[in-house]
């Protein structure tokens, strides 16, 4: 079962600044003999004044500025790794309230190459994070491991590395240079033409044979973004040292 931060962090936001409202307008413990006030509204009244500040100021940069996640899976190797901590940047898209994901203020668009989190459509409690290949009114052809464009092959070319014994690929998205992973050069699975719909990004893993993405699920639709990955500032895992070299790499 997933947990619903954001729904959590609104609703003792919410509480907190409730409890001070009322303890100025009505309650008034602070102006009153404590021994005709309830210890348990005292106390209640101290811990809202305490927090309260803390809670609106982690609220509003979680839901307007940075929040973060972790990676899961390795759908997006070589770029980023299981056990990576990353932040995104929510204002890149449009503001978006809290809980109810409405955008408020319109701040720009995704681009092709970008690295983004959003919401799985099927399940908008899951996120996803993919790089994005077609914006709304592409024509996108993926076959053996190319990716063509509205008619215009990118460049794909070996740069002598490897990871996890997979060769490493340079594409080039018009200008935005990126590596990918490739197991099956020259074979690959749900080939396809898609065209985009208005509205929606075609977004695939930078693991191109470990990656369930637009392929599979579809295009995504523009409510359903998150925001873009722009940064590393963690890596790790259990039982392991973190890698303190992946620490502030930034996500291209």
């Amino acid at each position: 079962m997933s947990i619903n931060l954001a729904l959590i962090l609104t609703i003792l936001t919410l509480v907190s600044g409730v409890v001070i409202a009322l303890d100025k307008l009505k309650w008034k413990t602070a102006e009153q003999d404590s021994r005709t006030v309830p210890g348990a509204l005292t106390t209640l009244v101290e811990y809202s004044r305490s927090f309260f500040p803390v809670l609106i100021f982690v609220l509003l940069i979680r839901s307007f500025v940075f929040e973060p996640f972790r990676i899961p899976s390795g759908s997006m190797k070589p770029t980023l790794l299981v056990g990576d901590f990353i932040f995104v940047k929510k204002y890149s898209y449009g503001l978006r309230l809290p809980v109810t994901e409405t955008k408020i203020i319109e701040t720009g668009e995704p681009e092709r190459g970008d690295v983004i989190v959003f919401r799985l459509p099927s399940d908008p409690s899951i996120n996803y994070i993919k790089r994005v290949i077609g914006l709304p009114g592409d024509t996108v052809s993926y076959e053996r491991q190319r990716l063509t464009i509205n008619g215009v092959t990118m460049d794909l070319s070996l740069n002598g590395e490897s990871y996890d014994g997979a060769p490493v690929y340079l594409e080039d998205l018009d200008g935005r240079v990126h590596e990918t992973l490739i197991h099956d050069p020259g074979y690959s699975k749900q080939d396809g033409l898609h065209v985009i719909p208005d509205g929606q990004y075609f977004v695939m893993g930078d693991n191109r044979d470990r990656s369930k993405d637009s392929r599979y699920i579809g295009a995504i639709p523009e409510k359903y973004l998150v925001g873009e990955a722009v940064r590393i500032w963690m890596h790790f895992k259990p039982w392991e040292m973190p890698d303190w070299s992946r620490i502030g790499t930034k996500i291209e």
